[in-house]
Parts: structure tokens; C-alpha cells; sequence
């Protein structure tokens, strides 16, 4: 059995990487799959190869980090299937910034993608989750670096260290409503933004996947197709009455030191 059947999810930021593999997944697992991000035409190719595979699929064009634009997203979902059962916020920005020369328009920029736009998309959601007086489930993907992170992330820590206080605030007001609110803090993974990262900010050269694998105790990045897996579970009804937990999906565990 299909651990999505006829669940209609949302997924910000679903259009590559992470978020379309928990497209992908989703859509594997039964779901109506609905994804948001800016570039019309990776949104539009990914929703042909889900409808194209069986799923029913829509591409929503939005910047999420633009408040109305987030809300509209939802406001089209709803209007497309009829109601949105499950919210992904999966969008996120990484440029890098430290304490010392990070500016107020970047860290604008980092609240208003990683923290204000899963804000008022669970706002969205689970107002009309409530409405309706329906269950739900709305997955946020965080980061290993939100514990504390590396210097050069100052505004992205502070962005993600406030949705894990978030998903923990919003999955206790709303549990009594059947809402189930969960966040994954993912460690390195493997994705065509983290390529572009790595090359951008730290001069990687083609082989920095292989340096960086070696450099892990698992002998490998984390890969979408693996979280995508995790989130579609506990998207599902088989993760049970699990709510107000964020999990650290990686292979380093925090507090051990050799």
C-alpha cells in the first residue's frame, strides 16, 4: 500500500534538488503533488514527468521569500485539488555571510526565505486544515548547522535555528487538531545547489564530491533520494502521533567527539 494515497502535499522550493526528490517520492507513494519555486521552466518539466509517470501533478511559479506570493501559493494548491493535506517547506537559500560582514539586505534575505516563508505557509495550511477540521502533516526541512554551524553561515543559522523553535511551537498549539508538525536537520547532501555552492564560495573543482565522501565516516554525501524517503514517511500516517520533533538526519552525531 501506497503511504500517501490521494493526499494532496505542497512543496516549497519542489521544483530541484531536495524538494523535487520528496516530489518524487510523494508522488510514488500515491500523492497529488503541487510544487512552488521561481524558474517556470524546471516546474513545469518536473510536474510533466510526475503526470507523465501516473501522478497528477501542478507547478506553482512563486517567490516564496515574497510573504503574498508564499500565501497565493497555497491559495493555488487549493484551487487545484481542491485542498492542500500536507505542507513540505523545503525552499531554502545558502549564500554565506559571518557575523562580521553579513548585511542587514542579506540577512533580510535569509529570514525571508528560511524563516518567514515557513511561517506563513504553515499559517496558510494549517488555517485551512482547521477550517476544515482536518487532519495534516507539514514536514520543515532544517539543518545540522542550526545547532550551531559553521562561521560563514551566521544569517542561515539564525534563519534555521528559529524554524526549529518554530516547528516545536507550531506542532504543540496545533496537536490537538491532528496537525503533525516534524522538521529533519539534514547534514551534506548531495544536490545540484549544493554543487553550485561548493563552486561558488569554495573554489570546488570536479571532484569535490569524491573529497567530500572520503572526509564522511559513511564514506558518502546524504542523498535526496534517501531524505525524500524519510520525509514521505513522516508525511504518512506510519510515523504515527509523532509531532514536535526535529531529527538529525546525518551521520555525525552531535556531542560525540574521538
Amino acid at each position: 500500500m501506497p503511504l500517501l494515497p490521494d493526499r494532496v502535499v505542497l512543496i516549497s522550493g519542489g521544483t530541484s534538488g531536495l524538494g523535487a526528490a520528496i516530489a518524487r517520492a510523494a508522488a510514488r507513494e500515491g500523492a497529488l503533488v503541487a510544487v512552488t519555486g521561481r524558474r517556470r521552466e524546471p516546474g513545469e518539466a518536473l510536474a510533466a514527468e510526475l503526470t507523465a509517470a501516473g501522478a497528477k501533478a501542478l507547478f506553482i511559479r512563486a517567490d516564496i521569500g515574497e510573504v503574498e506570493q508564499a500565501r497565493a501559493s497555497v491559495t493555488a494548491a487549493v484551487a487545484g485539488f481542491g485542498r492542500v493535506d500536507s505542507l513540505v517547506n523545503a525552499a531554502g537559500l545558502t549564500s554565506r555571510g559571518t557575523l562580521l560582514d553579513t548585511t542587514p539586505e542579506l540577512f533580510d534575505a535569509h529570514i525571508a526565505v528560511n524563516l518567514k516563508a515557513p511561517f506563513f505557509l504553515m499559517q496558510a495550511v494549517v488555517a485551512d486544515l482547521v477550517a476544515r477540521k482536518a487532519p495534516g502533516t507539514i514536514v520543515n526541512v532544517l539543518s545540522m548547522s542550526a545547532h550551531g554551524g559553521q562561521p560563514y553561515l551566521a544569517p542561515y543559522v539564525a534563519a534555521k535555528a528559529g524554524l526549529a523553535g518554530l516547528t516545536r511551537n507550531a506542532a504543540h498549539a496545533h496537536r490537538r487538531d491532528r496537525i503533525r508538525i516534524n522538521g529533519l536537520n539534514i547534514g551534506w547532501t548531495d544536490t545540484e545547489g549544493e554543487d553550485e555552492t561548493q563552486r561558488r564560495f569554495h573554489g570546488a573543482g570536479d571532484d569535490w564530491r569524491e573529497k567530500a565522501a572520503a572526509s564522511l565516516p559513511m564514506g558518502k554525501l546524504g542523498q535526496p533520494d534517501e531524505i525524500a524517503d524519510f520525509v514521505a514517511f513522516l508525511l504518512s500516517d506510519r510515523s504515527g502521533v509523532v509531532t514536535g520533533s526535529v531529527i538529525d538526519w546525518d551521520q555525525n552525531v552531535l556531542g560525540g567527539f574521538d
